[in-house]
């Protein structure tokens, strides 16, 4: 298996947009935490209008920070997806009041609901399915659920996929009982041939629901490898390790046009239709992954000034 490899950002001239490029980018998504939205000034100077943004619930971050990013994000003409983490809520009270109140003043109709990383749950929902079983979701126009192209040793801490993939089945039988509009946003990989071979093991168990695949924007080797590591990213790993043993490159920015030209040609071909939008992971910073995605020809931004 041939591994991927990352193009260094240079100074040559932007090449001119691929339509493959252009299709696989048409609407992708991004993500973004509280602390680190605070540091752009207004995020219609960099993403197209309309652009679902991820708003990750990282622990410790206080619910009206949460609340504060969505109701930014709606003003300024984007769509808020707010993470609902499993383990971090203590009762149905509070997610309820969570629900509610990002609704009512927020306008969120959307919801990336996930386990959440605490090892111990702190009251009694422990996974994703704890949540969507409450029925406060009703109503949602859209509902995201995790995926772990790599696996997750989490849900199958001896490895394989078996229970990840039982998990997955029971939210297809949900998804299909609910009004709500389901995708699969998957946590980010390096390398393009792992990521087609679990797409085709999600439609050979039955699972329709499309994928927004993850990808991580354009950052410096060692930005990638730190948050890679800290999320668990698996054996595309390795191709990052293995860059990272030439010092001359280990400070330059990479580009994933590798993977998702990849990916793109794979799905132009027949393969990997499931794959239906990118999600971004903007480790280098929003402006930088926005930058790029316009670059290889998806949408770009209307300055604020011009709203």
């Amino acid at each position: 298996m041939a591994l991927l490899k990352f193009r260094a950002r240079d100074t040559a001239p932007a090449t001119p947009a691929r339509p493959d490029l252009e299709d696989m980018l048409r609407d992708y998504s991004i993500e973004v935490m509280p602390r680190t939205a605070e540091k752009v000034a207004d995020f219609r100077e960099h993403l197209p209008a309309g652009t679902r943004v991820y708003i990750a619930h990282i622990e410790g971050t206080p619910f009206a920070d949460m609340l504060a990013t969505a109701k930014r994000l709606r003003a300024e003409g984007f769509e808020p997806m707010p993470h609902f983490p499993a383990r971090s809520i203590p009762d149905r009270a509070t997610l309820s009041d969570w629900v509610a109140r990002y609704r009512g003043e927020a306008g969120v109709t959307q919801g990336l609901i996930i386990a959440g990383g605490l090892p111990t749950a702190r009251g009694p929902f422990t996974s994703s399915m704890d949540l969507l079983e409450t029925g406060l979701f009703d109503g949602f126009d859209r509902l995201h659920i995790a995926g772990h192209p790599e696996g997750n040793r989490d849900i199958d801490p001896k490895g394989g996929e078996a229970e990840v993939m039982a998990a997955l089945r029971w939210k297809q039988a949900f998804a299909n009982r609910s009004n709500a509009r389901f995708a699969i946003a998957t946590q980010f990989a390096f390398e393009a041939a792992p990521v087609l071979a679990w797409a085709d093991r999600l439609q050979a168990n039955g699972i329709t629901m499309p994928v927004h695949l993850g990808i991580a924007g354009p950052a410096k080797l060692q930005t990638l490898i730190k948050f890679a590591i800290a999320c668990g990213v698996g054996p595309s790993l390795s191709v990052l390790q293995k860059r990272a043993r030439d010092v001359s490159k280990l400070l330059l920015p990479f580009e994933p046009t590798e993977i998702v030209t990849a990916l793109a040609k794979a799905r132009a071909a027949g393969r990997g239709g499931n794959i239906e939008r990118i999600h971004f992971f903007p480790l280098g910073g929003i402006k930088a992954n926005a930058d790029w995605a316009t670059d290889k020809g998806g949408a770009s931004a209307r300055p604020a000034s011009a709203s």
